[in-house]
């Protein structure tokens, strides 16, 4: 059987171990960025149910996202400490790549695209 005591103090321990790791959970969710924005067309008209690619250039994992009918996309949860590189795709044409830079210290970064180009 475990001495009062020293239950006591494990006790502690263990209290504390959480509140630490739920500390940390909450610094590293209060780090993480946000991108969105809308895509629109030559026309500067929203442009409904285009593909958003958002690429990690460090591990070159990439992510995709539908526009909703109001041309809007958006990434949350993204690496501050990873650049991105970002661009919409419709119906054959695609939009300029930007660069999302890991210099860049806003939380929410706001990016227009706006698809002009043939694919290719």
């Amino acid at each position: 059987m475990i001495a009062p005591k020293r239950f006591l103090f494990v006790a502690v321990i263990l209290a504390l171990t959480t509140v630490t790791a739920a500390a940390q959970d909450a610094k590293r969710e209060a780090q993480l960025r946000t991108v969105h924005g809308v895509v629109m067309d030559k026309s500067e008209n929203l442009v409904s149910e285009s593909v958003v690619f958002l690429k990690n250039t460090r591990t070159n994992v990439v992510r995709s996202s539908y526009t909703d009918d109001t041309g809007k996309y958006r990434f949350s949860g993204l690496d501050p400490n990873a650049d991105y590189e970002i661009h919409a795709e419709k119906a054959g044409t695609k939009s300029t790549t930007h660069t999302v830079s890991s210099f860049d210290s806003r939380k929410d970064i706001t990016l227009n695209l706006k698809i002009e180009k043939k694919k290719g």
